[in-house]
């Protein structure tokens, strides 16, 4: 509880909290998200799971309780998805700070309509991404970022050659990080050319829209 009051501490857009968290214990339930997942055995085996969702049914019954349309457009889904991740982050935080070690679970939107049938989710409740939190076992080397003048710019975003020239001198610092791992070197910017070449997850959206999020 006291990393949930943690996460609650993060910033909130104009105090809507448009989030919640599910801690899923239910044995049955536990193992057919790992299944949905990837599957990924970790979701089962991890010493706790959450799914952090986007939570904007308060909103919606408050409206219908005073007599009024809920009927604020796509800004009120990019809201909630902003304020469920301030929220994820502050809660990590907390949870770091007590010795557990995390692992941001993206697999959940892989199969999101049986991912919601699980859940038994109403309208307006947007599963975003699961949580999967235990004591960790080993302490691998972190994986490298970016060189902070990549990512801090003054008074316009760089030209396109400039941030091309970051993508090379981090390439290198990418292989090298794999080659320690024992995985097969490859450069980062490589891995990202693989990744979104082509649509992954499509039904995301169609999902998100079923669930009440407006896109426009």
């Amino acid at each position: 509880m006291r990393a949930v009051e943690a996460g609650q501490a993060a910033s909130t857009s104009s105090a809507i909290q448009a989030y919640c968290v599910i801690q899923i214990k239910d044995g049955v339930k536990r193992k057919k998200l790992a299944e949905l997942c990837g599957p990924q055995e970790k979701v089962w085996r991890c010493g706790a799971f959450f799914v952090i969702c986007g939570d904007t049914r308060r909103h919606r019954l408050a409206c219908r309780r005073d007599g009024l349309a809920y009927d604020a457009k796509h800004e009120a889904y990019l809201l909630s998805v902003i304020d469920a991740t301030l929220f994820a982050q502050n809660f990590v935080l907390a949870l770091e700070s007590m010795g557990y070690g995390i692992c941001y679970i993206g697999g959940l939107r892989l199969h999101l309509f049986e991912v919601d049938r699980v859940l038994e989710l109403p309208e307006g409740v947007y599963p975003l991404y699961g949580l999967c939190v235990g004591v960790p076992d080993e302490s691998p080397m972190p994986r490298p970022r970016f060189a902070p003048d990549a990512i801090l710019f003054e008074d316009r975003y760089p030209t396109d050659n400039e941030v091309l020239e970051s993508l090379a001198d981090y390439d290198g610092t990418y292989e090298a990080y794999l080659k320690d791992r024992g995985a097969t070197p490859k450069a980062w910017s490589r891995v990202m050319t693989e990744k979104f070449s082509e649509p992954r997850r499509v039904d995301v959206g169609a999902y998100y829209r079923s669930k009440g999020a407006v896109m426009e």
